[in-house]
């Protein structure tokens, strides 16, 4: 698993000589709220062109389709500020492009330190189903390890009628790859709940993860043992 991410909040306090208690009771209110950090989880993006994969982006960051979309051009990121188990958590999802000409010069710094993978489809192209192989290779490649969380999404399951890709293909590939499987829409606003349970789901995941590091460490006879249960089973993550 790669390091997680962490980011600073809260101001710095001034001291005024001429009212020392208030500027005491500020510096120590400053110092707590700096203690405070923000974990930030990087989520990567990877498929085909024109399978949605910036069109998903849009919808979990910002709630809604993009009225017009234009071809990703390297990489670009978009955050969205999140609470689980009452702790808030920044979640970053990397859009890349979808051809290698955008992608070249970029790549190694997508994959760097990452926390999470989705892989995107188009259910009504079997092209970019038969693709995944190839996207899978690149992420190996890129030495992201095995215990990375990783889901597949098919998109555009809106247009029933050009489905090319049937759903128990999917969950058979899903399955062999030790992924989830998540169909919906990016466009279609009904499907707006299941966009954002893909990135949650993720989160809550790497939330659980990361509590079984820092938390559920335990010491037996000199060597520390990690506890396999406790978070993960309290975990309000319903995938």
């Amino acid at each position: 698993m790669a390091n997680e991410s962490f980011e600073n909040e809260g101001g710095t306090g001034s001291r005024n000589s001429r009212n020392t208690n208030f500027t005491s009771s500020v510096d120590l209110s400053t110092s707590l709220d700096s203690s405070v950090q923000t974990r930030i989880f990087k989520i990567i993006v990877i498929g085909d062109s024109n399978v949605g994969k910036t069109c998903l982006t849009f919808r979990f960051t910002g709630g809604s389709f993009p009225d017009k979309t234009e071809a990703t051009i390297g990489v670009d990121f978009r955050e969205k500020a999140v609470e689980i188990e009452g702790e808030k958590i920044k979640v970053q999802v990397w859009d890349t492009a979808g051809q290698e000409r955008f992608r070249k010069s970029m790549v190694e710094h997508y994959y760097r330190n990452v926390h999470a993978v989705v892989f995107v489809y188009d259910v009504t192209k079997m092209a970019s189903f038969q693709n995944l192989k190839t996207w899978i290779q690149e992420c190996n490649g890129h030495r992201v390890s095995p215990t990375v969380p990783r889901v597949l999404v098919g998109n555009k399951c809106d247009l029933v009628s050009h489905i090319q890709v049937p759903s128990n293909t999917a969950l058979k590939f899903a399955d062999a790859h030790n992924m989830l499987l998540f169909e919906t829409s990016a466009k279609d606003p009904k499907e707006s709940q299941n966009v954002d349970s893909i990135f949650m789901c993720l989160a809550c995941r790497l939330k659980a993860q990361k509590s079984l590091l820092y938390r559920d460490v335990e010491r037996e006879d000199g060597r520390v043992r990690l506890s396999q249960e406790t978070d993960v089973n309290k975990s309000n993550c319903h995938c």
